[in-house]
């Protein structure tokens, strides 16, 4: 039954007639005529070509950038920040920025121009005027000062009264005392240790006899 099946099937594709290129080739659109679609269809055939071609150039000139680049040392990463410079360029010139600027140039004209504004920025300065010609700001600030100088003036006198005492301190009997004691201790053990030094290279005591010769007549 299969087998009967398939012998149908290939005779039904058999009674249909292929032409390659009537396949391949569409219905004329209402209007032309056969010349002007074989006209337009080499036409799109030689547009494709050109394209193929170019996209080869335009391979070709991307490898020989990229030899350059490497060449004088570039990275992608400089080639990335060059695109992105370029990038904010185009868009500070495009018509969009440039009419988006004007537009906020206007509402900020318009606003800082506007009775609210103008009004916020009196009654601001009104409020800070009255605020540094009160009498408790001035007193804070004579305060502020008064505790400046009394600082610096303690700190000063603190130093004073520190070199003072340091002074006096090394005049005093007791520190002159104090420095005698230490330079008869340097004294004395500078002493010890070269009287040391000196035994140690004496040659032998004047008691002890020396060594006889007990080799034979």
């Amino acid at each position: 039954m299969e087998g009967a099946s398939q012998g149908l099937l290939a005779d039904a594709m058999t009674d249909v007639p292929v032409d390659g290129a009537a396949a391949a080739r569409t219905a004329a659109p209402e209007g032309l005529t056969a010349a002007e679609e074989e006209e337009l269809r080499a036409e799109i055939a030689k547009v494709e070509e050109e394209i193929g071609t170019l996209r080869q150039v335009l391979a070709a000139k991307e490898r020989h950038c990229g030899e350059l680049k490497r060449k004088l040392g570039l990275t992608p990463l400089d080639g990335l920040k060059q695109n992105l410079s370029k990038s904010w360029h185009d868009v500070q010139v495009s018509n969009a920025y440039v009419k988006t600027s004007e537009k906020l140039g206007e509402w900020n004209d318009k606003v800082t121009q506007s009775d609210l504004y103008l009004s916020a920025s009196s009654t601001l300065e009104d409020w800070n005027e009255k605020l540094t010609q009160s009498e408790a700001y001035k007193k804070t600030q004579e305060t502020l000062s008064q505790a400046g100088q009394k600082t610096s003036a303690a700190l000063s006198n603190v130093g004073s009264v520190i070199s003072r005492k340091l002074g006096d301190m090394r005049n005093s009997a007791t520190f002159k005392s104090f420095e005698d004691r230490v330079g008869t201790i340097k004294s004395r053990v500078v002493g010890s240790r070269e009287n040391s030094t000196d035994g140690l290279h004496s040659p032998s005591g004047a008691g002890e006899k020396p060594p006889q010769d007990n080799a034979p007549f």
